[in-house]
């Protein structure tokens, strides 16, 4: 049953099937952002580039508002077009929109994205997605080769690609391997009976036990190895929503969100109320002449609604508005990717992932 919604979220969730629309491509792309578009900022950088995680969020959203035309053609594209995936059964950074690679550094948080956008696009027919049976398995198998044991043996990137995780350390970051545990899950549950399906089973539980080290002097860190990052990072929320590795109530993730919000959320100023992604972010998106200027990050819609999703969960709905309501606020409807306290720095608006974590939201706020 859902709740009656004002008119600023209706709007909003008007904007959100234009910029899915957008977004995806003829060829089953879905790119971050379309900058072909009137709305689009001049000044801000172009994200006309498809990564698999912001592509995998928009299917769940899709999912969600009864989008049916988009998830099977990007699934399609990831199979046929993604270059090196055929052999790897991996997927990287960020592609072209015709399938070439961008940037070709491995992010592990991308191949087990796909893999859970297919699981819940299916969830309600699980024989359904054997049309993807081939994808899933070259995924899985790339996961599963690609895993020592105690960490990656590639070099991994971060999803924010701002950190390098290296073998020699033994290290892992925290929602990457979330990710990755989730996907190979998701896997094994649309094939539960092949003979690859022991390698994704033992890969995710040695996964498993190797995240619950990440756990450290009271919260998720962000990476754990032979050399730890102890930062907090507003991703540690994967591991509630979406990959479900641990219970919203969980001391453990109780006490992470604790400090996601006394370290992340600004406390004072005009974004009182909006969300960082780790302490000391600078990337801010903004172009001037062809240079980008890193003057420092601002608050993250998407992490608002991330915060509302897991206050949902707890079932403190009060507390979930208040993140939700902070974006709508201080948006027209389409999203950007940053909301600064300024008018120089022009964000990437409208973002695909933005959209798809508010319809999720929503959605947890019962207005879809």
């Amino acid at each position: 049953m859902s709740r009656t919604i004002n008119s600023r979220t209706k709007r909003t969730i008007e904007a959100s099937k234009e910029v899915f629309a957008d977004c995806r491509l003829e060829n089953g792309a879905m790119v971050a952002a379309n900058p072909t578009r009137e709305y689009y900022p001049k000044e801000a950088k172009h994200y006309f580039y498809v990564w698999p995680r912001d592509a995998s969020y928009a299917c769940i959203a899709a999912d969600l508002l009864g989008l049916e035309s988009f998830q099977e053609g990007f699934f399609r594209w990831c199979l046929q077009r993604a270059e090196g995936f055929g052999d790897s059964g991996l997927f990287f950074e960020k592609y072209y929109p015709n399938g070439l690679k961008a940037l070709g550094r491995f992010q592990p948080d991308q191949t087990g994205s796909v893999l859970l956008a297919i699981e819940h696009h299916y969830r309600d027919n699980l024989e359904g997605a054997l049309e993807f049976e081939e994808m899933i398995k070259k995924a899985a198998d790339g996961l599963a080769r690609a895993w020592n044991g105690k960490s990656f043996s590639l070099v991994a990137n971060d999803l924010w690609e701002e950190r390098l995780a290296f073998t020699d350390l033994e290290e892992n970051f925290t929602y990457s391997l979330a990710a990755c545990i989730r996907g190979l899950e998701c896997a094994f549950e649309m094939i539960p009976d092949c003979d690859e399906c022991e390698n994704w089973r033992g890969a995710a539980e040695e996964m498993r036990m190797r995240l619950d080290q990440h756990f450290s002097g009271g919260h998720f860190v962000r990476s754990y190895g032979k050399l730890t990052d102890r930062r907090i990072d507003a991703s540690a929320l994967g591991l509630v929503y979406p990959f479900a590795i641990y219970e919203a109530d969980d001391p453990w993730i109780v006490s992470t969100v604790e400090e996601i919000e006394r370290r992340l959320v600004v406390l004072d100023g005009p974004l009182k109320g909006g969300v960082r992604r780790y302490e000391h972010d600078e990337y801010d998106g903004w172009m001037y002449e062809g240079v980008h200027r890193r003057k420092g990050a601002g608050a993250w819609p998407l992490l608002n609604f991330w915060l509302s999703i897991y206050w949902a969960q707890r079932g403190d709905l009060k507390r979930a508005r208040g993140y939700y309501d902070w974006v709508l606020e201080r948006t027209d409807g389409y999203i950007p990717e940053q909301i600064f306290d300024n008018h120089l720095q022009v964000p990437v608006s409208p973002l695909l992932w933005s959209h798809a974590m508010f319809v999720v939201a929503s959605r947890f706020l019962r207005y879809l």
